[in-house]
């Protein structure tokens, strides 16, 4: 009987979650500007038993933890690496927003290169994002 191939990680990682018995992992994705909307679509996907994870720093926003601009750009650097990681924890991406941006189309082509399904919360942004 010829050796098995080694488990990708991506496959060690989806059987951890069979074994775990986890929900659904949905990851939402869009502008910052939409934040309500985020909030609107994390409170819709809870409820229909799906864990979510999503962006938790809005750095439109005033606050202190990136009030310093020699500081923001590496924050800005490390919060999209965390957030490609929530994508590749993630079973599906959701996007909200009825605007598409450079980041956001980025992450959708890191999903899509992934093999994520992605909805859009925006029929009118539509699968061609």
């Amino acid at each position: 009987m010829p050796d098995a191939r080694p488990l990708t990680p991506e496959e060690r990682l989806a059987d951890a979650k069979r074994e775990l018995d986890l929900p659904r992992i949905v990851v939402i994705c869009g502008s910052t500007r939409f934040m309500a909307e985020m909030t609107e679509a994390d409170l819709r996907e809870t409820t229909a038993g799906k864990i979510v994870v999503k962006p938790g720093c809005d750095l439109k926003s005033p606050h202190a933890l990136w009030s310093d601009p020699d500081g923001v750009e590496a924050l800005k650097a490390r919060l999209d690496e965390l957030h490609r990681a929530k994508i590749r924890l993630a079973d599906e991406v959701l996007v909200v927003g009825d605007y598409i941006g450079d980041s956001t189309r980025a992450e959708i082509a890191y999903a899509r290169s992934l093999g994520k399904p992605v909805r859009f919360a925006h029929p009118e942004v539509g699968p061609g994002a």
